[in-house]
């Protein structure tokens, strides 16, 4: 996949942008909702095929601009029914998207960067270091390839995902005004019409990004915690040193006060048996979170190579959330969904053409396989 084209990847265009193009182009706003259309909803990226516009208007197009999408070069479907997709990015590094199916809805686990800066210990993607940001165009990228999957050629696409969450590689709040664009688009009633309450951003908690993502746009939050205090956290989440937890608590709860609604923040709290799962870390998470609003999701780790951690048994997992819920809060525990195919939380590796080269071992991995 070639980063050399120079003409405008109208992907990539946000609403704001998209009418902001057709208008230097001399054109009405109403042509970008047709473009916004054409490409989001019925997945079309030839211009000759956008019938409502004019041909000279289609052959101008043509010559400036395209849609060009990541690569799809490995999909795989897990026994209980997630779909993973590996996307080649450019530069030849690829990034990982997952689609969980379950009966009332459908989510996607969108990426934000090309591995991850923040080196969480229990974490896979940040073992493999950071690479760069992920244009707009190759974040939402990832929503057209995994919508369009399910849409049937020259009819308007089935909604099949309904919910989306920045959960993906990355940390979204480090590659800021690009999330931000395509989160629009994703809730923008001409692209992918989602409701803001299910477009979700994860962070481990980039204190001033979260002030002003408050101030710019009211998707829902989830917090990467996973430990109950300072100490800890530290260990697993190293960002922690530059933003403890009580900075962190705080600007959650800020960003709730700027909601229009009563939301409620979800902290994600990975269990990790031996480590952060006993009873005390649960009596200090109960006091920690008393006057946060939020629920709490419980995820049991997923074992990936090396990670010197191990998954804790149902029995601690169960005693974790029984307390919690006794102490008022409101709980959930994460299943674990595509793990036969790495598609778990906490499995994204990404393996990237960087540095070592992985994105050509990982395919020559997969043609042997093949054979």
């Amino acid at each position: 996949m070639s980063n050399t084209s120079e003409k405008i990847n109208l992907l990539g265009l946000s609403p704001a942008k998209m009418e902001a193009f057709f208008a230097d182009f001399g054109e009405k706003k109403f042509r970008a909702q047709q473009m916004l259309k054409w490409i989001h909803q019925f997945g079309e990226a030839n211009f000759d095929n956008m019938t409502n516009m004019g041909k000279d208007l289609r052959a101008r197009l043509a010559a400036v601009c395209e849609v060009r999408l990541p690569e799809v070069i490995y999909e795989d479907i897990s026994a209980d029914g997630t779909r993973k997709w590996v996307m080649r990015m450019d530069g030849g590094s690829a990034v990982e998207t997952v689609y969980i199916p379950e009966k009332d809805r459908g989510t996607l686990c969108v990426s934000s960067q090309i591995g991850c800066s923040l080196d969480c210990s229990f974490c896979s993607t940040g073992k493999q270091g950071f690479n760069r940001d992920l244009t707009v165009a190759e974040i939402i990228g990832q929503v057209y390839v995994a919508a369009m999957s399910f849409h049937t050629p020259g009819e308007r696409r089935e909604r099949k995902i309904t919910n989306v969450v920045m959960m993906g590689m990355g940390e979204p709040l480090l590659n800021f005004d690009n999330v931000v664009d395509a989160m629009q688009l994703m809730m923008d009633d001409n692209a992918y019409g989602l409701s803001k309450r299910r477009v979700t951003l994860s962070t481990s908690g980039v204190v001033p990004m979260l002030d002003k993502l408050g101030d710019v746009i009211d998707v829902s939050l989830a917090v990467s915690l996973h430990a109950p205090n300072d100490e800890l956290r530290n260990q697993l989440v190293p960002l922690n040193k530059k933003y403890p937890i009580k900075e962190l608590m705080a600007a959650t709860k800020r960003y709730l006060a700027k909601l229009p609604d009563r939301r409620k923040a979800t902290i994600e709290y990975t269990l990790i048996d031996g480590v952060n799962d006993e009873l005390h870390h649960a009596e200090e998470l109960a006091k920690l979170l008393r006057d946060v609003p939020c629920k709490i999701n419980l995820i049991p780790f997923n074992p990936f190579p090396n990670s010197g951690y191990e998954r804790p048994s149902n029995n601690r997992v169960y005693r974790f959330r029984d307390y919690l819920i006794a102490q008022q809060h409101i709980v959930t525990i994460r299943s674990t969904r595509g793990d036969d195919i790495d598609a778990a939380c906490g499995q994204l590796v990404g393996r990237v053409a960087d540095r070592t080269r992985r994105s050509e071992r990982y395919i020559n991995a997969i043609q042997l396989d093949a054979q």
